[in-house]
């Protein structure tokens, strides 16, 4: 008798709970919607960890309820930093991203460019690597990986860009 009291009491409890953590979910997913063409133009899915997860930071960040905020200005400037590199992004005062400047140093890289630079420099081996992205709203979006190769003493730096295609 009395579990057939408790039952419809946490269905409501339960109920209740996920009513108001959906709740809280909802404003981000339409954060990120806004900016899903920067996604979408710099998501790659051989790019390295790190650089996933401040890209999605800077999607996802909110100008409109930052600090930083005025009524005053159309764009504003704001800096993500993790220790392997950072995203400069620029918003618009509704808080669509019109452009970055991304750079990250020594991450992982994509198997079509370490292939690619296996098959065009067989002795040689990546020492340094710096990831670069610059994106421009309704314009373009380069990806350039620059590579220190070694082979004993000598060094060379090569450019390629996502797909492994070396840029002169």
């Amino acid at each position: 008798m009395k579990q057939a009291k408790l039952l419809p009491i946490f269905g409501i409890l339960i109920a209740g709970i996920s009513m108001h953590l959906s709740g809280q979910v909802l404003p981000e997913i339409t954060i990120v919607a806004r900016n899903y063409k920067y996604l979408r133009s710099v998501d790659n899915k051989d790019v390295a960890q790190p650089v996933k997860l401040l890209e999605h930071k800077a999607a996802a960040y909110d100008i409109k309820n930052s600090d930083y905020y005025e009524d005053d200005y159309n764009t504003y400037y704001i800096t993500f930093y993790l220790p392997q590199g950072y995203i400069l992004a620029t918003y618009d005062s509704s808080g669509k991203i019109i452009r970055t400047a991304e750079r990250f140093k020594n991450i992982a890289i994509p198997a079509t460019v370490k292939n690619a630079v296996a098959e065009r420099y067989p002795k040689w081996a990546i020492s340094k690597d710096v990831y670069q992205v610059k994106y421009q709203e309704n314009s373009y979006t380069n990806v350039v990986y620059q590579l220190l190769l070694t082979n004993g003493n000598k060094r060379l730096k090569v450019k390629l860009d996502e797909n492994g295609e070396f840029i002169d």
